[in-house]
Parts: C-alpha cells; structure tokens; sequence
C-alpha cells in the first residue's frame, strides 16, 4: 500500500505567493488609485468646509441672538466631522488596508507624530478635547494668560480671537494643558460688567450706592432679564464700589462700560462724593501697609 502525496501545482503555489505580497502591500497599485476621485473628495471636502466657514457665521449674525452661539458652536463640530469622514473615505483608495498594514500604518504614524510634530500634534489634540469639552466656543468672551477678546473660529490647532483694540490673536489650544482659561459668558447671551468706584470716606455710603444703582437700571445698554448689584467694601484709603451688571449684548459691553463709568462718576460728584485715583488709593495702601495700619 503507497501513500499518496498531495500535488501542489506551480500555479496554486504562485497564486498564494501573490496574494500573500498583495496583503503585504502598503499602497494600491497606481492602476487600482482613483486620482480624479481622490481630488473631487478634497476639492468638495474644502469647499464644504469654506461653505460652512462663510455660511453659518453670516446666518449668525443676521438670525436672533438667542441663537448666534449655537449655530457658531456648530461651525467647528462640522468642520472635524466632515474632515474625519473625508480621511476615512480616502485611506481606503490609496491604502491596502489589512491588519499587517494597519500596525505599519499606526506604529510610523506615531513615530512621526512623537519626534517631528510633537508641538504640533499636543495641539491637535487639545483641539479634539476642547471641541468635545468645550471651554470655549465661537462667540465667547474669553481671557487666555494677557488676551481677552471674542472667540471668531476655532479651528483643530489653534483659536482666533479678536481684542478689543480690534487685534486677531491667534491662539494654540495646547495652552488649556497650561493656562486657566477664563471664560466671560460660556455660551450664554451676555457677561457681567463690572465699573470700579474709589472714594474718600467723607460721603453718605447709602446714598452714594442709591446713585450708583440708578445709574445701572437707567442704562440703554442694560439688559433687564439680569440682576444690577453695586458692592462696596471699607478700605483704609477709602471706599470701593463695585458696579455689576450685564449688557443685552455682549459685544456693547466696552461702550456700556463706558457709560456706566461715565454717568457713575457723575451720581458720585452730584451726591457728595470725592473721587480718589487708583494710584493714590494704592499708594495709601503702601504707606500704610508699611507703617503697620494694614
């Protein structure tokens, strides 16, 4: 009795040996590439994005203001969305995409991400983490180390936020791993003002802080759906008033400042107050801390 061996033929054994390299194949085959259908992905996915970019701000401003946040909120979610959906629509027309390759694929990535791009890559990451976490958004007053300004655009690596004195600072969000972030209205319609007062004792506390108050409630710029608040605190050089309250719309608050300042100082001078510099209030506190008052 023989034993019968197994006929592998050439042909089956090549067959193999090709399938075995295409598998280990990083990037299709420039014939099996669709270059005019990866362009079309890129040109739509950027003109969907500029559409986006223009569109939605433009529907913000010229829509109600209750809901200018929420539709600048949604320019940069959209934005990653699309951007994530054009990626996965492309790796698999320019790469051969098997479990070998993937591991090729995620280890180079991370090798190029960690020594070349690492700066860069902290921000891309804190830029996902702040779209989910959003500390930040479009239309937010925010205030990051020195800067303080309207957030326009927030983009996957940095923000852009325009001062006050009409400047556009352009912000990396990998500073959130590093700097208190303050946030003026977090998404709400408005933000409190606040209007520092210094006077000299010899005055009627009670009717000084009566004045104040009516200058708050009689503002054009007052929104009515908040609370107006005049704090004052005894200091040794004199009495310190904190004028709180908040516009209808934020972006009038430098001229509501303004006018509360304004028409603050003149309730104090027409009631029988006297006004004292800030640096004179603080060089008291100086003189005084050093001769032991304070």
């Amino acid at each position: 009795m023989t034993n019968a061996t197994p006929n592998v033929s050439p042909a089956g054994s090549s067959g193999a040996e090709i399938s075995k390299d295409k598998a280990m194949q990083l990037i299709n085959d420039f014939q099996d590439i669709s270059f005019t259908k990866i362009g079309l992905i890129i040109f739509g996915t950027w003109l969907t994005i500029v559409i986006i970019r223009r569109l939605l701000p433009f529907l913000a401003n010229k829509g109600p203001s209750q809901l200018r946040l929420y539709i600048l909120a949604a320019v940069p979610i959209l934005r990653l969305t699309i951007l994530v959906f054009a990626i996965l629509w492309l790796i698999p027309i320019i790469f051969n995409i098997t479990f070998q390759n993937f591991l090729v694929i995620a280890g180079a990535a991370s090798v190029a991400i960690g020594f070349a791009f690492k700066d860069y890559a902290s921000s891309l990451i804190a830029g996902i983490v702040a779209i989910i976490e959003r500390p930040y958004r479009p239309g937010d007053w925010v205030e990051i180390a020195d800067d303080y300004g309207e957030v326009k655009t927030v983009g996957l690596r940095a923000i852009k936020i325009l001062t006050a004195s009409d400047d556009m600072i352009t912000i990396p969000h990998d500073r959130i791993w590093k700097d208190n972030i303050s946030n003026s209205n977090d998404g709400s319609y408005t933000l409190m003002c606040v209007v520092d007062f210094y006077v000299r004792h010899d005055h009627d506390a009670a009717i000084i802080r009566a004045a104040l108050l009516d200058v708050g409630l009689t503002s054009a710029y007052l929104s009515y759906e908040k609370p107006v608040m005049v704090m004052l605190k005894q200091t040794v050089f004199g009495t310190h008033y904190k004028l709180k309250a908040y516009p209808f719309d934020m972006r009038n608050q430098f001229s509501f400042i303004s006018d509360l300042t304004v028409r603050g100082k003149k309730a104090i001078a027409d009631n029988g107050g006297h006004e004292i510099s800030l640096t004179a209030a603080a060089e008291a506190q100086i003189t005084n801390h050093k001769s032991g008052l304070i």
